[in-house]
């Protein structure tokens, strides 16, 4: 990449766009190829550490939710924590709320998000989803700053569109709000899956496998009706095969804990993947959580195991 002399942009009085811009763009490139190595969930640490760019290193995020590198004016990333000040609420309009630091509305690293949202500034948000690992979206713009509410509206924008400067008209406001709603959806999906896997130990509640990459969470009561929130107790981590099983109610969870096969599959002669993979299990207890807390609900499990009692009736 090539980098012009930023010179003392840290401490000068008239903000560097170029370089400003050059930094951005190379942080979105290294988080992209960060990504593609280790997936969407990045550890804290390697974000921490960031990455070298014209003989400086680049930080990308810090201990403060609103985090600016030594050689930027202006705020490169905002962060939030599951455990932190900076949890993420969404209003109405669908763009994400983001609160002022709580020092009040001029403190400086508030000063600097109005800067990113006067200059068209994109930004990188850190959503966590457990204690040290966070899924980058970018970019992001800052749309709107409410004293009022001692808040930020944070939209995202997709990538493909992404402008380090412009008029920002109807048709743009219109993708972004789109844009925002399906990126909060797939965080939220994701935050879920990371809780429950982190629960369940990265292993099938079923058959113990221990591979990531084939994992998943699935909701006890699924996540479109009113009782099927994103909570660990109402999920369990399976893998693949497990996980279409247990939808499909091939295979079902007594509300003790303990697997029950449909009596049709039992009886049905098809191999040894079906044979160990799925008849083995009947009267197995699954794998628990370690905490209490995270055990399956009882009453989530009742209401999934009397559906799956009545998809075995009709089978």
């Amino acid at each position: 990449m090539g980098l012009d002399d930023p010179g003392t942009v840290a401490g000068a009085t008239i903000f560097d766009r170029r370089y400003d811009a050059q930094v951005r763009t190379a942080t979105f490139e290294w988080l992209n190829s960060q990504r593609s190595e280790l997936g969407d969930v990045l550890p804290r640490t390697l974000l921490a550490r960031g990455f070298e760019f014209g003989g400086k290193r680049i930080h990308v995020i810090g201990p403060q939710g609103i985090f600016k590198p030594a050689s930027l004016r202006i705020p490169l990333s905002i962060t939030t924590s599951p455990k932190g000040p900076y949890r993420d609420e969404f209003g109405p309009d669908g763009f994400l709320r983001y609160r002022y630091r709580e020092s009040g509305p001029d403190h400086h690293e508030n000063v600097g998000l109005r800067g990113a949202m006067l200059n068209g500034l994109p930004l990188v948000y850190f959503h966590g989803v457990l204690p040290g690992r966070y899924v980058a979206v970018w970019p992001v713009f800052v749309v709107g700053d409410s004293r009022d509410s001692r808040s930020f509206s944070i939209a995202v924008d997709d990538p493909a569109n992404l402008g380090l400067s412009g008029v920002v008209g109807e048709g743009t406001r219109l993708r972004r709000k789109y844009v925002t709603v399906q990126t909060l959806r797939r965080l939220h999906q994701q935050s879920f899956r990371e809780r429950v896997l982190e629960a369940y130990q990265h292993q099938c509640a079923l058959c113990r496998l221990r591979r990531d990459e084939l994992l998943d969470a699935a909701h006890i009561v699924p996540d479109r009706e009113p009782e099927g929130v994103a909570s660990v107790n109402n999920g369990l981590a399976l893998c693949r095969l497990h996980h279409a099983a247990f939808d499909k109610f091939f295979v079902g969870v007594r509300p003790n804990y303990t697997i029950e096969v449909r009596r049709d599959v039992m009886v049905e002669r098809d191999g040894p993947t079906l044979e160990h993979a799925i008849q083995g299990l009947d009267g197995e207890p699954i794998v628990l959580p370690k905490r209490r807390m995270d055990h399956p609900d009882a009453e989530a499990l009742a209401k999934r195991y009397e559906r799956f009692r009545e998809r075995a009736k009709a089978s």
